[in-house]
């Protein structure tokens, strides 16, 4: 590949991060441009694990896994599972030395990978609100901030809203018939001991048979972080009559609608030290393809967002991102390498997003995703 071509990444989340750091790694210029003012700008959510076939493999590709290793928490694969009535129905202990899966804060991935980075590859305060195709691959970007450039290559590592998406398919996210409230606990073992010991070292699920649910996980500094679960309406909040930003409000909420659960689980609905965050989830048709589309291509969330259940969502962002790094440096043009890369990840995505969608609706005990979700055609393709 020409290694004078511009190729402009839109989004720094882990995936376009790892991307521009395995090709610069071989000596490929790529400019990095995301819409927060710096790597540390956005609170990035809680913790994520990393998994040996997937994510693992593309930061020790990107030589960052002794980096990854002295930020990771092994023992944050401990799983309690517990039923409604606080009753333990299952549990899984870390074993000293295991790695399959090690958690790391995402926050800290993300600025793990930034500073991976050479000076100024990252254009922070950058928003894209347009990308124009120009003919022969060429795409004109501008941005916000009045910032006008040209590329060879577009990656769209810009998330489940992908600005990048619409110039490969027409397909756009659904809502699953899934929220989550953004739960945290800071200085647990101190502020929040019932909390914590529930937790463990590790993470904690609860669920009932009425579409309510509780995931939380250890993060570093002493804070559990987490979600509140409701099978629910995209307006479930408006329809309640809620203001989410009345906290009192919205503890009164929950403990009215999870007012069968076991008291001893009402700290989780009740002790949260942040703000009640609504985080529906979306997810794109599955499994979704498209046809070639020359100086273009997507990868992360942007290309295959699903259900969380599983955690492949930021592992399949780093093994796309350094799949298509790899192919961007071994093969002879832009679009021989997008072809190879996408021939390789819409299968593996396809099939991943079947089984963790599937996932969310055993969780909550038979919930049929929307009909603009399934994609009938290509289900055989995907297994």
């Amino acid at each position: 590949m020409n290694n004078a071509l511009r190729i402009a990444v839109i989004g720094a989340g882990p995936g376009g991060l790892l991307c521009a750091r395995v090709l610069q790694q071989h000596g490929v210029s790529v400019t990095v441009y995301d819409a927060d003012a710096s790597a540390t700008a956005r609170d990035q959510g809680g913790t994520l694990d990393l998994h040996a076939d997937s994510g693992q493999p593309a930061l020790i590709e990107a030589g960052l896994w002794d980096m990854f290793m002295s930020l990771a928490r092994p023992e944050g694969r401990s799983m309690t599972f517990m039923n409604q009535h606080a009753e333990v129905k299952k549990q899984f202990s870390h074993t000293p030395g295991d790695t399959d899966a090690p958690e790391i804060d995402r926050g800290q991935l993300r600025q793990l990978l930034a500073e991976s980075l050479e000076s100024g590859t990252v254009q922070w305060d950058h928003k894209l609100l347009s990308a124009t195709p120009l003919g022969g691959g060429t795409h004109r970007l501008s941005f916000a901030n009045d910032v006008h450039t040209d590329v060879d290559l577009l990656i769209g590592a810009d998330g489940t809203w992908s600005r990048v998406r619409p110039l490969v398919t027409d397909a756009t996210p659904d809502y699953s018939g899934v929220s989550y409230l953004d739960v945290q606990y800071r200085d647990a073992d101190v502020r929040h001991p019932q909390i914590a010991r529930m937790v463990g070292e590790g993470q904690l699920f609860v669920k009932d048979g009425q579409g309510h649910g509780v995931v939380v996980q250890r993060n570093s500094g002493g804070v559990i972080r987490g979600y509140v679960f409701l099978k629910t309406d995209l307006v479930w909040a408006e329809q309640a009559g809620l203001d989410l930003t009345d906290a009192q409000a919205v503890r009164r909420f929950l403990l009215d609608e999870f007012s069968d659960w076991a008291p001893a689980l009402h700290p989780f609905l009740t002790e949260s030290d942040g703000p009640y965050i609504n985080r529906p989830i979306m997810l794109l048709p599955a499994p979704l393809t498209w046809d070639h589309t020359p100086g273009v291509t997507l990868l992360g969330d942007a290309a295959h967002v699903m259900a969380p259940f599983g955690g492949q969502g930021a592992n399949l962002a780093l093994l796309d991102a350094a799949d298509l790094a790899r192919a961007l440096t071994e093969e002879a043009t832009v679009d021989m390498a997008i072809t190879r890369y996408e021939t390789q990840m819409l299968p593996r995505a396809g099939a991943l997003a079947v089984q963790s969608n599937a996932a969310q609706v055993r969780f909550f005990g038979g919930q049929s995703p929307p009909a603009s979700l399934l994609n009938p055609a290509l289900l055989e393709s995907a297994r």
